[in-house]
C-alpha cells in the first residue's frame, strides 16, 4: 500500500473496524452495547496510556545521532567505541532534575545530560548533568534532597523554607547551589551548554592499566544562557521552549553537536590527590589534568514518537562495556542500583525489550518471564548447564575494576585529602572563573529567591550558607535579602527554582 491510499482504521489485533465516530447502540436513539469491543478496547486503552512519570529528570526532551572518534585514545581504553574512526549511533536525552513532567522547560535547575551509545559490545549509558558537581556526595541524602526541592506534602505548594533547609543543612552543596545560582543556572537551550558525567569513572586499556576518567561533552555551539527575567518570561509564554527548540533546530538541519573531551588520571595518583578524586561536588582542576579530545557527538534525527522513544528512554550508569567501569564515587554506586530499579519499577522488569533501548548486539542472558517479555526463551534457563547454554567469558568482559580497599564495616565520610573541605571550590568558582558583574549577579538571583524563607532561622542560615563561601559575597546577600524584605518582596515560596 501506498503512501497516499487510504488506510483503514483496525483494531489492535489489526482488525477492520466499522466507525471511528459512533458506537454501537441499539437503534440510534439506544444504550451502548457491551459487545462494542472495539469502543471499550479505545476506552481501556485511553485509562492506561499514561505511565508514571520519573521521579527526577521527568521533564525533557531529546533526539537521535552519532559518535564518530576523532583522536586516538587506545592508550587509555580497549572499549571499541572509543577507538579511532569507530562511528556508533546514540540516542541523547536532556532533562530538568526537579520539575514534574508539565513543568516550565526554563525554571533555574541543572540540566540532565544522558547519552546512550549503541555499542557493538552492548549499551553504554553516560549519565550526566550540565553541571560538572553536584549537591551531594553520599547517596543516603539523594531522596531526601529531591523531596526537599519539590513540593510540600500539606499543600502541594513549592516552598523556599524547605530548600534552603536543606542546602544550608547540607554545606556540601555549596559549590552547586553557587552554580545553579550563577549566570549558567538556566541555559538558552540545551543545544547552548555542556554535559559532564559529573562522576569518576574508570577506563582500562587492552594491557589492563586502569585511569579514572570524566567526561566532558563541550558544546560546538556557543554557550549561552537566559536572564531570570527572560526565563520568567518564557516559561509564560511557551513552557516546552527547550523540548521545541531543539526539536525545529534538527528539523532545520542546523544539527547540534558536541565534542567529547576527557580528564584522565592515572590509578595511583587518587590515593594521595590533594581533592578526594571520587567526591561529586569537586572539580579536578584542568591545570592538574588537562582535557584530551575523543570524538564527536551529534544530534542529526527527531524522535517520531515521543512516548515510545523519549518517555521509555531507560538511561544507566551500570550500563558498561568492556574498557570502562565505575568508581569508588558512593553516589555513582548506587546510581547502578537505583536508576535500573526506577526503569523496573516505571517501565517493568524487560524495560531493556522496548527498542529504544535495546542492544543492537546478541543478547544471551538468563533473564526471562515476567510482564512484556517478547524475546523467546530457550532452554536450558540456569546455569551451569552441559546443555549449550551462554557461559560467561571474564577475558572478553574485564571491565574496569574498583580500587583495592580495605576496613571496618563504617558509616562515614569519605577521608579526608590534604585540602578538602566544602567551601573553597565554592569560593574558586566565585573569585577565580565569575566576574564582577556575575558576582553581582548572583547577589540578586540569590536574594530574590531566598528573599521567599519565611523562617527566621533558615535565613539566618542562608546568610551564614554564603559568608562560609565568600564573607563578602555572603554580607552582600544579607544585605539584600533584609532589603527585599523591607520592601515586601519575595519570590512567593522560591517557584523559579525547581
Amino acid at each position: 500500500m501506498t503512501a497516499t491510499e487510504p488506510r483503514p482504521t483496525t483494531t489492535d489485533a489489526g482488525a477492520p473496524v466499522a466507525s471511528d465516530e459512533h458506537s454501537l447502540t441499539v437503534g440510534p436513539d439506544g444504550p451502548i452495547l457491551l459487545q462494542d469491543h472495539y469502543l471499550i478496547e479505545q476506552m481501556a486503552s485511553f485509562n492506561r496510556e499514561r505511565i508514571p512519570e520519573r521521579q527526577p529528570h521527568a521533564k525533557g526532551g531529546g533526539a537521535f545521532g552519532t559518535f564518530v572518534v576523532t583522536n586516538d585514545v587506545s592508550a587509555y581504553t580497549k572499549a571499541e567505541v572509543f577507538q579511532q574512526g569507530a562511528e556508533t549511533e546514540v540516542v541523547a536525552r536532556f532533562s530538568s532534575v526537579a520539575g514534574e513532567r508539565g513543568s516550565p522547560d526554563t525554571w533555574r535547575d541543572p540540566r540532565g545530560f544522558a547519552v546512550k551509545f549503541y555499542t557493538s559490545e552492548g549499551n553504554l549509558d553516560i549519565v550526566g548533568n550540565n553541571t560538572p558537581v553536584f549537591f551531594l556526595r553520599d547517596p543516603m541524602k539523594f531522596q531526601h534532597f529531591i523531596r526537599s526541592q519539590k513540593r510540600l506534602q500539606r499543600n502541594n505548594l513549592r516552598d523556599a523554607d524547605m530548600q534552603w533547609d536543606f542546602w544550608t543543612l547540607s554545606p556540601e552543596s555549596a559549590h552547586q547551589v553557587t552554580w545553579l545560582m550563577g549566570d549558567r543556572g538556566i541555559p538558552k537551550t540545551w543545544r547552548n551548554m555542556n554535559g559532564y558525567s559529573s562522576h569518576t569513572y574508570s577506563w582500562i586499556n587492552a594491557a589492563g592499566e586502569q585511569f579514572w576518567v570524566k567526561y566532558h561533552f563541550k558544546c560546538d555551539q556557543p554557550i549561552e544562557n537566559l536572564t531570570q527575567a527572560d526565563a520568567d518570561r518564557i516559561a509564560g509564554e511557551d513552557g516546552d521552549f527547550h523540548q521545541r527548540d531543539l526539536y525545529e533546530a534538527i528539523e532545520r538541519g542546523e544539527l547540534p553537536s558536541w565534542t567529547l573531551k576527557m580528564q584522565i588520571m592515572p590509578f595511583e595518583d587518587a590515593k594521595d590527590y590533594r581533592f578526594n578524586s571520587f567526591d561529586l561536588t569537586k572539580v579536578w582542576p584542568h591545570a592538574d589534568y588537562p582535557l584530551i579530545e575523543v570524538g564527536k557527538l551529534t544530534l542529526n534525527r527527531n524522535v517520531t514518537d515521543f512516548h515510545a522513544e523519549m518517555e521509555q528512554a531507560a538511561f544507566q550508569p551500570n550500563n558498561l562495556v568492556p574498557g570502562t567501569g565505575l568508581s569508588p564515587d558512593k553516589m555513582l554506586l548506587a546510581r547502578g542500583f537505583s536508576y535500573a530499579d526506577a526503569h523496573r519499577a516505571r517501565l517493568g522488569v524487560n524495560y531493556q525489550q522496548i527498542p529504544v533501548n535495546r542492544p543492537r548486539v546478541a543478547v544471551n542472558s538468563y533473564s526471562k518471564d515476567g510482564a512484556m517479555r517478547i524475546d523467546n526463551v530457550t532452554d536450558p534457563v540456569y546455569a551451569p548447564n552441559s546443555m549449550g547454554g551462554p557461559k560467561a567469558d571474564p577475558l572478553r568482559a574485564t571491565y574496569a575494576g574498583l580500587q583495592a580497599l580495605d576496613g571496618e564495616m563504617t558509616r562515614a565520610a569519605y577521608t579526608l585529602h590534604a585540602e578538602d573541605d566544602d567551601y573553597g571550590q565554592a569560593n574558586t568558582l566565585l573569585n577565580k572563573v565569575f566576574s564582577e558583574a556575575q558576582r553581582e549577579q548572583l547577589v540578586e538571583t540569590v536574594a530574590g529567591a531566598a528573599s521567599g524563607v519565611k523562617s527566621e532561622d533558615i535565613r539566618e542560615r542562608v546568610y551564614q550558607y554564603w559568608k562560609n563561601i565568600d564573607k563578602v559575597i555572603g554580607d552582600k546577600i544579607e544585605a539584600a535579602i533584609k532589603a527585599k524584605l523591607a520592601e515586601g518582596e519575595s519570590d512567593k515560596g522560591g517557584a523559579r527554582f525547581d
